[in-house]
């Protein structure tokens, strides 16, 4: 889309988005480093990378391998048996 435009209109975007940023408040990066700082310490008992994810709740947990091992004993006990006469 920018390739389309003109150098003047390029320009003039350029100005109305200054100006729109002009009017945004300025915060010092002491106070907003801090108030930073104070959140991340205040959710750190929440963040699952710092205190993990209970098993029940593991979205990834493997479910059912000591089934599927079960089952492919079994499908091999079948195979075996079935092989010896009766």
């Amino acid at each position: 889309m920018a390739q389309d435009l003109s150098e003047k209109e390029l320009l003039k975007m350029e100005v109305e988005q200054l100006k729109k940023e002009v009017k945004n408040t300025r915060v010092p990066i002491s106070k907003t480093g801090k108030e930073i700082k104070e959140y991340v310490e205040a959710e750190a008992g929440n963040d699952p990378l710092l205190k993990g994810v209970p098993e029940d709740k593991n979205p990834f947990k493997e479910k059912g391998s000591t089934l599927c091992v079960f089952l492919l004993f079994a499908s091999w006990l079948e195979i075996a048996w079935s092989g010896i006469p009766r």
